[in-house]
């Protein structure tokens, strides 16, 4: 059965399962019937689940398709289109209600959890814009595994946060509250990685906090990314006192970390990590499950399209 060409294909990623979080979701629907809009949408039943719905809905026919969810959740659609039979995946365009414990792709483009008729106008006025996607590359005993990202890809101490934030937030249920909590457990457990990456055709060896592969702002590991000039940021984080790493903390809230003195910024289209010891890898607030050394990191430049604010 043929799509209209302007029937949006929405998947729901439940924030959480509170009435609360229900009567919000409500209240979008109530806000799209009353402006018109035509959409079919479905319900994502965990993790892994986006990509697979967002994959069959490129297949069958949407060419709009609208993530309500956060970064985790923007990453999965974005592997699922990328993934898709559809020949030419620029004609899929991709929208953003922001939903999630972590926004960052979103707030990068004016879009707040809080303004979700905001969010809606915006995808109805169908702003286009050409965006990148960055590439993991590994292989998997015979088989060679591709996973993308939109944001950023941490290594090390950067996806350690991600995973504790994710542990604490079943605990504490309050995004900010789980945050500070995995900046207080990673303070002072500053764990050290031996690595071995090559960048610009250089070899880069040594004990590393973190490294942050950032398309985008990166949750503020890579600030001066951009996520349509065709280039990565990429940041090293090497050993801090615990000094260091307060001061290292605050300027990352005011977005100065690349002027810190333990932090190495390169521009590049292409990463490669051949060691990583015993460091866990994220991608957009998703922790890579099988870690495969070595990987490659590159750049798809203007790969997707992506529906913006005016």
């Amino acid at each position: 059965m043929a799509v209209e060409p302007t029937r949006w294909g929405i998947i729901y990623n439940p924030k959480a399962g509170s009435r609360k979080a229900q009567k919000r979701w409500k209240e979008m629907l109530d806000y799209m019937e009353s402006r018109q809009v035509q959409y079919d949408y479905v319900q994502s039943e965990g993790f892994g689940s986006i990509e697979r719905l967002a994959r069959t809905m490129a297949n069958n026919g949407y060419r709009t398709i609208v993530v309500v969810g956060g970064d985790g959740a923007i990453n999965e659609a974005v592997s699922g289109i990328m993934s898709s039979d559809v020949s030419d995946k620029g004609d899929i365009a991709l929208g953003i209600i922001p939903n999630g414990i972590g926004n960052d792709f979103a707030r990068y483009w004016g879009l707040e959890f809080s303004d979700y008729k905001g969010a809606i106008d915006v995808l109805i006025n169908r702003r286009l814009r050409k965006v990148d996607v960055g590439v993991l590359n590994y292989v998997e005993g015979e088989k060679q595994v591709m996973r993308y990202f939109v944001n950023a890809l941490y290594i090390g101490l950067g996806a350690r946060i991600v995973r504790i934030t994710n542990g604490t937030r079943r605990f504490w249920g309050i995004p900010l509250l789980s945050y500070l909590a995995s900046l207080v457990l990673v303070a002072f457990e500053r764990k050290l990685h031996r690595m071995h990456l090559k960048v610009n055709g250089e070899h880069i060896r040594g004990n590393m906090m973190t490294v942050a592969i950032g398309s985008c702002r990166g949750y503020g590991l890579t600030p001066s990314a951009v996520p349509y000039n065709g280039w990565l940021d990429m940041s090293l984080v090497y050993y801090p006192e615990l000094k260091q790493l307060i001061s290292g903390l605050w300027m990352l809230q005011k977005g100065r970390l690349l002027n810190h003195k333990i932090v190495k910024p390169y521009r590049t289209r292409k990463v490669k990590v051949l060691r990583a010891q015993n460091a866990e890898i994220s991608l957009d607030g998703r922790i890579l499950a099988d870690k495969h050394f070595p990987i490659e990191v590159s750049i798809n430049p203007e790969a997707l399209t992506l529906i913006i604010p005016n």
